[in-house]
């Protein structure tokens, strides 16, 4: 048999086989597509709730600090250094600790810090127990304008309880 035969051959069996099978890379090649498209909508989705966790993390570790440091000026105040009595009570004081200290890091933070006193006369002991009570808002983006508020709104609060007695 000549090559040009056997050539001639091979395409009577090849052609048929070819043309039954036209469109199916272009079915293979939209499906391999749609399916990518949806894997990085996932991946997209997975990526904004870490990035918004690790928002909240930082915000709620702010807010912490600043109810610590709440307490802490409170009990300052409570119990000054350079003085024998004890200082005042107060019953509820608001600290914006961002404007107030300057502290750049804690812009956007308040603390609202509450004193209770309670005093105890039973015998031998006369004492009087404090109650020291500080909760920090830290909020940022616009959590206060209206109806769309929560789009770009993040706010967290802690509180950070403290007893002392003198």
């Amino acid at each position: 048999m000549s090559r040009n035969q056997s050539q001639k051959r091979m395409n009577r069996i090849l052609v048929p086989l070819l043309t039954k099978q036209r469109g199916s890379a272009l079915i293979i090649g939209v499906f391999i597509i749609t399916v990518m498209f949806l894997l990085a909508a996932t991946l997209i989705n997975v990526l904004d709730d870490a990035d918004q966790q690790i928002s909240l993390e930082v915000w709620g570790t702010r807010a912490f600090a600043a109810a610590n440091s709440g307490a802490d000026r409170a009990l300052a105040e409570l119990f000054p250094v350079d003085q024998v009595a004890v200082g005042s009570c107060n019953a509820n004081t608001t600290w914006n600790i961002g404007t107030d200290t300057g502290l750049v890091g804690f812009h956007g933070c308040a603390v609202v810090i509450s004193c209770e006193a309670i005093t105890t006369n039973s015998l031998p002991i006369n004492m009087t127990q404090y109650l020291i009570t500080s909760t920090a808002t830290c909020s940022t983006g616009q959590c206060d304008s209206g109806t769309n508020s929560d789009a770009s709104c993040i706010r967290v609060n802690r509180t950070v309880e403290v007893e002392a007695r003198d």
